[in-house]
């Protein structure tokens, strides 16, 4: 009983985390102290140790010799990496979803893509982009991948709010209307074609580094 409880626990620890991490509440290098957690969360240090050790799998948190465990920093090389990565694993879920999609699914992921297009700041816009991308995918009933691919959106969504938060303007997304009607059409390559070109679209949009210095960083848009 003991290791569920501190199982559920270190999940909410790590989600809460990964949350101010990927919003920027958490800035890259900032240290995650171990005891400071523990009290927040009324925790021992076994939970919070696993939740550190989640959000270092997902690319948020690093563990450094003497230093402890910080927020991860990112740079160009490693937003080329998630897009590519991001690029070949969604396309390879949407083929294996493709037969098990219903005309249902499809039009919440129309929805959750109208929610977006709507969205009035980066937080709404991610987590409607999220639910779309996840709604097309999940039929995939490959827990492994799609956990995978669940890392690779938090990512995402660091490399966003850093380059959007002070930016932000509503935009409509044409790509996903056309996947969803390549899928309306049953033509799944074509889906899968736009799928991965679309989680590939780089921009180079500048923002502010950890020292406050301006600068240019690509950031992934989908």
């Amino acid at each position: 009983m003991a290791n569920i409880q501190d199982d559920t626990l270190a999940s909410r620890i790590s989600r809460v985390l990964a949350e101010r991490i990927i919003s920027g509440a958490l800035s890259p290098g900032a240290r995650l102290r171990q005891d400071h957690v523990a009290e927040e969360f009324g925790a021992s240090h076994v939970p919070v140790r696993e939740a550190f050790r989640r959000l270092e799998a997902q690319g948020l948190a690093v563990s450094e010799p003497r230093r402890g465990v910080r927020v991860a920093s990112f740079d160009l090389r490693e937003v080329r990496e998630v897009a590519e990565m991001r690029a070949a694993l969604e396309v390879l879920a949407l083929r294996h979803a493709v037969p098990n999609l219903t005309p249902a699914v499809l039009d919440r992921a129309e929805a959750a893509t109208a929610a977006a297009d709507g969205a009035s700041d980066v937080r709404s816009w991610e987590e409607a982009n999220r639910a779309f991308h996840r709604l097309i995918l999940e039929p995939c009933a490959m827990p492994r991948l799609l956990a995978s691919i669940d890392d690779l959106h938090a990512a995402s969504a660091r490399f966003l709010f850093s380059a959007w938060r002070s930016s932000w303007q509503p935009r409509t997304d044409h790509d996903h209307r056309a996947i969803l009607a390549a899928l309306r059409g049953g033509n799944g390559d074509e889906a899968a074609a736009i799928l991965g070109r679309h989680v590939q679209w780089i921009g180079r949009t500048p923002v502010r580094n950890e020292s406050g210095e301006t600068r240019e960083i690509f950031s992934i848009v989908g």
